[in-house]
């Protein structure tokens, strides 16, 4: 890739002009159902429909005043080692952001900044769940030359030339078949159609929505009744309606997995991992490696099925960015088992993986995890017994489910530590390996549940800078002697260890 002369350096400059039609545009998905609101209810009105009319077009010209004064006062600085940034309307705002403390670097393009070759450039550090800098928007080239600053911490020699550029190495790409894998097992068309009902719901009336499924299931039942079928014929067609429509939901998880990761690419450049992303919309996340605190390798029934397994890191300041799916927190969506143990040696050099002998914990009381089933069966089967009395009884049939998966999990428990690292396994049906170094351990906390103090055990938590939504670094079941020995023996090594994140 070919970049442009690196910026002047200690001058302001401005963001891409059209920037302001793009703050519009985040402005308007903000308030997109008040300004819905105004406009319908604005044209139901026979009488002072002029009120609304202008109400609609005071809130229209805020918007685009307030974008453009974002982009008016929007200012930024690169310097030697720093980027600066004024912003701000009422209140001014200056910050300096050096390049050694951005930990995470996102290009993001969707389909109107590919239109006008423009791209958002997304800079994270530790400092907690929001961004240190949202810069909507730059040339693409422009966002392109910052991040290549960032990754090398200066973008000048002392000659005034930037400095060549070390080559990148591939580490992993996804063929069109994995992209079939991918959305075979991912499903993602069901949640996709979850949250479709979940806004029509919303945003019709109940009675609305009533009506029509009422009227449609009322026209399909007479069209029905009117073939005059048998009654095998109709639960064979009804069979084969839900067999067509589980097919229909399994090729849009495939085609909304090639959207999503067309071009996947995982390279690696300076010790800084880099993935790039999206058919439509594009994305390019960078991280560097040190910035990793803990990595979780899962597999579920059809992971295992297909012989794949999925990679994800949780990294130093990553905050919220996966609401919006930016943060690089997927690094592998899928591969084959050994891909992903190769991946991890590579990456952590002088960590063994797998390990070789597993710690298993303490069985006692292995029913403990099946508690909240009780509790929802029990309750579910209750009411169930007053609304149909003798078959409410059915949701019991759920327990023996319960209490075998619940033991099955307890016997898959078991953690490793070694000089270098501790690894923690979990889950049954859906499995998962957690891993970090010792070196970005931050606490460690020892609880004890009621049920601990019955049961002798003891369950110790490993606390890192980054693990935000993934499965926690926390031994369970442990014996309460070992739980307190590993402890102590943790603690040991965290003292005389250099915390890095």
């Amino acid at each position: 890739m070919n970049h442009p002369g690196p910026p002047a350096e200690g001058q302001e400059q401005r963001l891409h002009p059209w920037s302001w039609l793009f703050a519009l545009q985040q402005q308007v998905q903000q308030f997109l159902l008040p300004l819905v609101a105004l406009l319908f209810f604005g044209s139901r009105r026979e009488d002072g429909q002029w009120p609304f009319q202008l109400v609609t077009l005071a809130v229209v010209v805020a918007l685009v005043a307030s974008a453009l004064l974002q982009y008016l006062t929007y200012r930024y600085r690169i310097g030697r080692d720093a980027l600066a940034i004024r912003s701000g309307i009422l209140e001014r705002t200056r910050r300096e952001i050096p390049f050694a403390r951005i930990h995470n670097v996102v290009v993001h393009q969707n389909l109107l900044h590919r239109l006008f070759g423009v791209a958002e450039l997304r800079l994270e550090s530790a400092a907690g769940s929001k961004p240190e800098a949202e810069m909507r928007v730059l040339r693409l080239q422009q966002a392109l030359e910052l991040e290549r600053l960032i990754r090398q911490g200066s973008h000048v020699t002392a000659a005034g030339e930037a400095p060549a550029e070390p080559a990148s190495e591939v580490l992993l790409t996804l063929p069109l078949p994995e992209l079939v894998r991918q959305g075979l097992i991912s499903n993602r068309a069901m949640v996709v159609m979850a949250a479709l009902v979940g806004a029509v719901w919303q945003m019709f009336p109940r009675e609305l929505v009533e009506d029509f499924i009422r009227e449609q299931g009322r026209q399909a039942f007479g069209y029905a009744s009117g073939l005059q079928l048998a009654t095998p014929t109709l639960l064979a067609g009804g069979l084969l309606a839900l067999l067509l429509a589980l097919v229909l939901m399994r090729l849009l998880s495939i085609a909304l997995a090639i959207v999503q990761y067309h071009g996947f690419r995982l390279s690696e450049q300076e010790r800084r991992l880099t993935v790039e992303r999206g058919l439509l919309t594009r994305l390019r996340s960078s991280v560097a490696r040190r910035r990793i605190q803990a990595w979780t390798l899962r597999e579920g029934l059809l992971h295992r099925l297909f012989r794949r397994r999925q990679l994800r890191v949780d990294i130093a300041g990553g905050g919220t960015g996966e609401q919006d799916g930016r943060a690089l927190k997927e690094l592998v969506p899928l591969a084959p088992p050994a891909s992903c143990d190769a991946l991890l040696q590579r990456l952590l050099p002088g960590v063994q993986w797998p390990p070789t002998h597993w710690q298993a914990v303490s069985t006692r009381g292995w029913w403990r995890l099946c508690l909240p089933a009780l509790f929802v069966t029990g309750v579910a089967t209750a009411f169930a017994c007053l609304r149909f009395g003798g078959w409410g009884l059915l949701p019991l049939l759920w327990l023996p489910w319960s209490l075998f998966n619940a033991h099955r999990q307890v016997t898959r428990m078991a953690y490793s530590i070694d000089a270098r690292r501790v690894a923690v396994r979990g889950g049954w049906w859906s499995r998962w390996w957690r891993i970090a170094e010792l070196d970005k351990l931050q606490a460690l906390r020892l609880d004890r549940s009621p049920l601990d103090h019955r049961f002798g055990t003891a369950t110790l938590t490993l606390d890192t800078a980054g693990a935000f939504g993934a499965q926690p670094l926390r031994l369970r079941f442990l014996e309460e002697a070992q739980a307190r020995e590993l402890m102590e023996r943790l603690g040991r090594e965290m003292a005389r260890r250099r915390l890095r994140w």
